[in-house]
């Protein structure tokens, strides 16, 4: 009958192959390998003879940049930080190809007067698995990519549904949305709303006289000057339809919506757009209809713009490049009452070629 001994070495050597482990031992005062990680070098590729004449420096296989944390886990193990020596690392094989092992092992010895004479271990191959986790950290980082496309598209879906195509502005969905918010934070915070509806005069002459490509750039540079008077986060400026364009102004009575207002039409009016080049251009005006709400007026953003439209009316039948506020008082001012630059007659400059 075999020794109790020689049973038990081959009892571990077979759950060790089943298991696919490859025990090793290491004495860490001399630094010697006292039990070489046989089947780790096979797997390499490497013969018994190179392993026992050519490959005595383990750490010459490590992977460079794994060598440091295979080191510091030992030294954790044997400093009495870490339960177990656990580590993760790549060795070359003999054909040059970097594969993942793993190690796990315990010092035996530690009450001994010589710990870490006897640290004992297995290695196993975790190459599968390592590249399992490759193939899903690229295929998350994919998704990371994907999703934050599909954030960027969202974005812009979100823009231009919220957004006049031609000008950049507002639509006027996304005006009465924002608009009756502002109506709701009036009444709640007693400030004071005013709103400019801004028409171009005569619109129709310009696209009859110079095409609709030019009636485009005319509508931008309208736009363009309404949104530079813009309060960045707190005005709201949206092209309403055609030649028409809304300035919400939260906290603004309707005084200084009429000042707003006379410093829109005066810039309007002195501008020069070009049509064809730089060479010719057309001058336009506009006509504004202002209208402001007050707590407790009980009118909502729907009521308001219409309002202001009706102000806008008055304003084209008083002759066009006017000023004119709603049949509800202004902070005092006279309702219904036209407002001119000094020196200019109700009829304006209308259009120029």
């Amino acid at each position: 009958m075999e020794p109790e001994a020689d049973l038990n070495k081959e009892r571990l050597a077979l759950a060790l192959e089943a298991a696919g482990l490859d025990l090793w031992e290491n004495d860490l005062v001399t630094g010697q390998v006292t039990h070489k990680a046989m089947k780790t070098f096979l797997e390499l590729g490497f013969t018994e003879d190179e392993m026992v004449l050519g490959l005595q420096d383990i750490y010459g296989l490590f992977h460079p940049g794994d060598l440091d944390v295979v080191r510091q886990a030992v030294a954790d193990h044997v400093a009495g930080i870490t339960p177990q020596y656990r580590a993760e690392f790549r060795l070359r094989s003999k054909a040059g190809d970097w594969v993942w092992f793993a190690n796990y092992g315990r010092i035996m010895d530690r009450s001994s007067a010589t710990p870490g004479k006897r640290l004992i271990g297995v290695t196993f191959n975790i190459h599968d698995r390592k590249h399992k986790e490759d193939e899903i950290a690229h295929v998350n980082r994919q998704l990371v990519e994907q999703n934050r496309l599909l954030q960027e598209l969202n974005t812009a879906l979100e823009l231009l549904a919220a957004n006049d195509s031609l000008t950049g502005l507002s639509n006027r969905r996304t005006l009465m949305e924002l608009g009756a918010n502002e109506c709701r934070r009036t009444e709640r915070f007693d400030h004071p709303l005013s709103l400019l509806v801004v028409d171009i005069d005569l619109f129709k002459a310009v696209n009859d006289a110079w095409g609709h490509l030019a009636g485009d750039r005319v509508i931008c540079a309208v736009a363009q000057a309404c949104a530079a008077r813009k309060r960045s986060g707190v005005d709201i400026v949206a092209r309403f339809g055609g030649e028409e364009f809304v300035i919400v102004l939260p906290e603004t009575d309707g005084e200084s919506a009429l000042h707003v207002a006379h410093a829109l039409r005066r810039e309007v009016a002195a501008m020069h757009i070009p049509v064809q080049g730089d060479a010719v251009g057309i001058s336009v005006t506009v006509s504004i209809g202002v209208a402001t709400l007050s707590k407790g007026s009980g009118v909502d953003f729907e009521e308001l713009v219409n309002q202001a439209d009706k102000a806008l009316y008055r304003a084209k039948e008083a002759g066009r490049n006017t000023v004119y506020c709603a049949d509800a008082p202004c902070d005092g001012v006279a309702v219904a009452q036209g407002w001119l630059h000094p020196g200019e007659g109700p009829g304006g400059k209308g259009v120029v070629g």
